[in-house]
């Protein structure tokens, strides 16, 4: 088994080249939705993020209304951490799981987002990083996500810069131009994963 790590700063490209990665064979681990498992209704996790933030956090269907959790922690470090410690051992444990029930020739992709912020890299047999340029990053959230400048900012903030990701990469790939420059640069990692999984 292959264990990689595939990671990206938000707008990057991430959901795009783990959707290929997977149509070409991969195990895909999501941490960001796992993250959002381990915080359903009569979860352990919600409650433990209820608890540190008020019941303020939930929609009125007793679900966690993230945008209202994210305008609290993405403008504060000392809250986001706090929400950190509560929830990054559930993804760790719930990923564990899933991870142990792939093949032994498996290509396991974990796409975690924070992977440099957390210092995770020493996880993975490699690490993938997806790699644009801040103002690619800002369009795109803008554009395609609907968020405001100032917020998409504050999401980049609260993430490592570009150079921190790229400190970490054992393969990059270059996500700064248009979709059809994508797809033959993530089948020549794929090609590559499939190889170094095979020795």
């Amino acid at each position: 088994m292959l264990k990689v790590g595939l990671t990206g700063g938000i707008g990057a490209g991430k959901s795009e080249v783990s959707r290929l990665l997977v149509s070409y064979g991969a195990v895909l681990i999501d941490a960001d939705r796992i993250a959002r498992e381990v915080v359903e209704p009569g979860t352990p996790g919600l409650a433990a993020v209820v608890e540190a933030f008020g019941p303020g956090i939930l929609s009125a269907d007793g679900t966690l209304d993230r945008p209202k959790l994210g305008g609290i922690v993405f403008s504060d470090p000392e809250k986001l951490a706090t929400l950190n410690k509560i929830v990054h051992p559930l993804v760790g444990a719930r990923s564990a799981e899933l991870e142990s029930t792939a093949g032994p020739d498996s290509v396991v992709v974990h796409d975690v987002p924070l992977l440099a912020e957390n210092g995770l890299a020493a996880l993975y047999d490699l690490v993938v990083v997806i790699d644009a340029t801040p103002e690619t990053q800002l369009d795109r959230l803008v554009r395609l996500r609907g968020m405001t400048p100032d917020e998409a900012r504050a999401r980049m903030a609260a993430q490592a810069d570009r150079a921190q990701r790229l400190a970490v990469a054992d393969l990059v790939i270059d996500n700064d131009g248009p979709l059809e420059a994508l797809e033959p640069q993530v089948r020549k990692v794929w090609e590559e994963l499939v190889e170094r999984a095979a020795a």
